[in-house]
């Protein structure tokens, strides 16, 4: 291997001790031509016989960050953007929020026909948000399981796991005939 450049891996044709492994599994790792062993280059995102130079895949996905780090420090500070997702919210926190205040992003306040415009989106956005029955009633009982925590000074697992439980009742149609107050408390 002493021509593959320093951001490759090699895939060894030799069988590992796994008896668990497959034969498809097994296949995958030689050269169809050739037998030979497999490098994979990640840098162009191919997977070529080193022994025939067959490109066996090419235009892999890299799965890895977009970002490159060069130590631990920098390596934390770098992540991916965006909340994480929350079963405490119906829509799991990945819509989009409109304020309701009728400021501009910086501040100022807008226009009369501006707050008609952002009235009108609000108006649409949560129509689009609570699209059906289940989500309404998910959204109602999420709501209050969440005042009834907040009174109670219920930490945030306990408000998510009493999200999930509710999801599943949902689910498994578990509620008809109840009233939404009723199961959520």
């Amino acid at each position: 291997m002493t021509n593959a450049p320093s951001n490759t891996r090699v895939r060894r044709s030799e069988p590992e001790t796994n008896e668990q492994e497959t034969e498809s599994e097994q296949e995958d790792l030689v050269c169809p031509e050739c037998a030979g062993n497999l490098v994979v280059d990640d840098e162009h995102g191919e997977t070529v016989c080193e022994d025939c130079g067959l490109v066996v895949e090419e235009d892999s996905v890299d799965r890895g960050p977009e970002w490159r780090a060069f130590d631990a420090a920098e390596k934390n500070e770098k992540s991916r953007v965006g909340a994480p997702t929350t079963n405490t919210m119906h829509d799991k926190g990945l819509s989009t929020n409109i304020d309701w205040r009728n400021k501009d992003a910086y501040g100022n306040s807008l226009g009369s026909r501006q707050r008609e415009k952002m009235q009108r989106l609000r108006k649409w956005n949560e129509r689009f948000r609570t699209r059906d029955s289940k989500e309404r009633n998910l959204k109602q009982a999420l709501g209050e399981i969440d005042r009834m925590a907040s009174a109670l000074g219920l930490p945030t697992n306990v408000r998510e796991t009493a999200s999930v439980i509710y999801r599943r009742a949902l689910d498994e149609d578990l509620l008809p005939g109840r009233s939404i107050e009723g199961v959520s408390t």
